[in-house]
């Protein structure tokens, strides 16, 4: 048997209020190989089948998008106790554990490559120039996490009118942060960290953390909470809600 890739510097990673079941089988996935410093579920009630090795820290309830976003922002430095943290989501986590390269902290933000902008202003840093390292699916410092706080970075809405944690840190405040010496992974170590969009530059490529199941990551494992497995079965069965009196009764066309 092999031995586990030793970790002690990384934290892994995940803040949550929904699809909590899922988001600890992709804990529990992400440590097949991987002995991390610490583990951790950022939530705002403790599973009772959360493992004894993944520690909970209480964080009010993620009740919006919005609120997520701010949180990963300015508030998960306080979760985190160790130099840098693996940031994993539900739908999104560690798959290639073999392929894991010491050079990923090498730098303060690593993620999933994005594709080259379609318009004149998505994707970009505050001085126009195109950013292809973000994702939220990712490897941060600790340093990078404090960042935003210790500078008092005010919170604004980023492309197309909308908060996202990715993209105000990687696109709105990099150039700010690179000033202080904050570092981005370059696009072709990115490629083998992780995918999450379908790129010509990641065709083939096994990462070693992906996030969304589209493209060459659509058979990826997806996990399933008991209930959902019960709608899942018994779905097929309420035939009645294909009826054309159930229809009309309920408005569908």
């Amino acid at each position: 048997m092999e031995k586990k890739i030793k970790l002690p510097q990384v934290t892994l990673c995940a803040l949550t209020s929904v699809n909590v079941y899922e988001t600890v089988q992709a804990l529990k996935y992400s440590m097949r190989e991987i002995e991390f410093g610490d583990v951790v579920l950022v939530s705002d009630k403790k599973p009772f089948y959360l493992p004894k090795n993944i520690r909970f820290s209480y964080t009010d309830r993620l009740d919006s998008i919005d609120k997520f976003n701010y949180k990963m922002v300015y508030e998960l430095k306080d979760h985190i106790n160790t130099d840098f943290v693996l940031l994993v989501h539900a739908d999104g986590f560690v798959i290639h554990p073999e392929n894991w390269n010491d050079e990923f902290l090498n730098y303060d933000y690593i993620g999933s490559p994005w594709p080259l902008p379609k318009n004149d202003y998505a994707y970009r840093d505050s001085k126009g120039n195109i950013c292809r390292v973000g994702n939220s699916v990712s490897i941060r410092s600790k340093r990078l996490l404090e960042f935003p706080a210790k500078h008092n970075l005010p919170w604004v809405r980023v492309d197309d009118g909308f908060y996202n944690e990715d993209i105000f840190i990687c696109c709105h405040s990099k150039n700010a942060m690179e000033e202080e010496g904050i570092k981005w992974a370059p696009f072709e170590l990115a490629l083998t960290f992780g995918r999450e969009h379908p790129l010509p530059e990641n065709k083939g490529v096994e990462p070693f953390i992906f996030h969304k199941w589209w493209g060459e990551n659509a058979d990826y494992p997806r996990f399933y909470s008991p209930k959902k497995r019960f709608k899942m079965a018994v779905r097929p069965f309420l035939f009645w809600r294909k009826t054309k009196k159930w229809k009309e009764e309920h408005n569908i066309t």
